[in-house]
């Protein structure tokens, strides 16, 4: 028999909220149940409405002197941001406490410096949606834990060309829409110019249309526009700088969210493994970290996205002056490396998905590798596979939380750690 209504439940009340829970939701005890109250800070005194696990924000009654002024029209309705309320010093503790909570779930201790915070402007890849809302082209990002659409006119999260190009991609979204279909385009600044993809397309969409919508692409000055992973219309070669080397990316491939971001694990990588004169990159895209390396160390990069893979031997045929790079497509997942093929490494970078890398990290645990950097946009997996290493025998030497999706709940990291005497 379902549990009876309780009337009481929905009406508005006053809670005190205990902590930020990990998807940066205040979090509070209401009637010896946990819930969850967006946009609210610990210690804060709010009046809230619902009976359900995540209830709404009626008012704040006694504001967090944490608490700061939004920098976005579109904050509390956009699902892009939900941390925008938070001040500087606290949202950085924050970022911090989130991978701390996750190793001490596992059981482990170690090293955890202080958050690097990416720039406000500097994210050059946003994946957006576009649908028909009557006439009109609706283009932004989607309400939190909701299908609906937030028409875009600002972002203080995104490189400014993406923001001047908002327009340009309502027009380009208009062509090929059909009915009350939604389609992706995830648009990311080059320095060859905006690379557009573009995917969800409906089977109906005429030949004229994707026409109509790639002569406003050129007219817009996009480099390249690509559909469903199909290069369509190529000006200029998207490119990316990687030290010496240019990032050629496939059309949708992964690629870090913030240069600025991409940058500063790429120094702390190399410095962890420096000394090393061959490393293997693992789960290596089409090379961020694998043509870096390349400067000072042989390198395996392994990858189980062919495209990805053929991009970066294309990015080392084009390079000068880099060490041998073997580039391989391979499925981690399903056929990770052995230690005894691992034997000749001296380190091995890893840059998984958010699944995180159980299978390969299990072969690790078994090598003799010196040294391992684990970059990671996932606490909780990053902890279980810390776990599996440290039971292994290596050490944890540090972690260093680097904060590249701005004022969102997600952090990403860099483990460093070195196989214990």
């Amino acid at each position: 028999m379902p549990a009876l209504h309780d009337p009481t439940a929905s009406a508005p009340r006053t809670l005190t909220i205990d902590h930020v829970g990990s998807q940066g939701d205040g979090r509070a005890q209401d009637a010896g149940r946990w819930v969850s109250v967006p946009f609210t800070l610990a210690g804060e005194v709010v009046e809230v409405s619902g009976d359900g696990e995540r209830l709404k924000l009626e008012r704040v009654a006694e504001a967090s002197p944490a608490r700061a002024a939004p920098s976005c029209r579109h904050f509390g309705k956009c699902g892009g941001c939900t941390l925008q309320h938070m001040a500087a010093a606290p949202y950085a503790v924050f970022k911090r406490d989130l991978i701390l909570r996750a190793l001490s779930a596992r059981g482990l201790e170690a090293e955890v410096a202080d958050t690097w915070v990416t720039p406000a402007r500097s994210r050059r890849r946003a994946a957006l949606a576009a649908r028909r809302r009557g006439n009109e082209v609706v283009l932004g990002f989607h309400a939190r834990k909701s299908h609906e659409l937030v028409a875009l006119s600002e972002c203080p999260v995104l490189r400014p060309a993406i923001v001047a190009a908002l327009p340009a991609l309502r027009e380009i979204a208009g062509h090929v829409l059909a009915g009350k279909d939604e389609i992706g385009l995830l648009v990311t600044e080059t320095a060859s110019g905006l690379d557009l993809h573009v995917t969800g397309l409906a089977k109906e969409v005429k030949a004229l249309a994707r026409a109509e919508a790639m002569s406003a692409a050129l007219r817009a000055g996009f480099g390249r526009v690509s559909i469903e992973d199909t290069d369509v219309l190529t000006e200029r070669r998207p490119r990316l700088p990687a030290g010496a080397a240019s990032l050629l990316p496939p059309p949708g491939s992964f690629l870090q969210a913030s240069a600025e971001a991409e940058a500063e694990m790429e120094r702390i990588v190399r410095e962890h493994v420096k000394f090393a004169s061959w490393v293997a990159d693992l789960f290596s895209g089409c090379g961020t970290f694998a043509l870096r390396l390349a400067a000072e160390a042989s390198v395996l990069a392994a990858e189980g996205n062919a495209a990805a893979i053929e991009a970066l031997r294309e990015s080392v045929r084009a390079a000068h002056g880099l060490k041998p790079v073997t580039a391989e497509v391979r499925d981690l997942f399903r056929n990770p490396y052995g230690a005894a093929e691992l034997a000749r490494q001296d380190a091995v970078v890893l840059d998984p998905p958010r699944a995180g890398a159980a299978a390969q990290v299990a072969e690790l645990a078994k090598s003799m590798v010196a040294k391992i950097s684990y970059v990671s946009c996932d606490p909780g997996t990053l902890a279980r596979d810390l776990r599996t290493l440290v039971d292994g025998g290596y050490r944890i030497v540090r972690i260093h939380p680097i904060d590249q999706f701005l004022w969102s709940a997600h952090v990403e990291a860099v483990a460093l750690l070195e196989r214990a005497r």
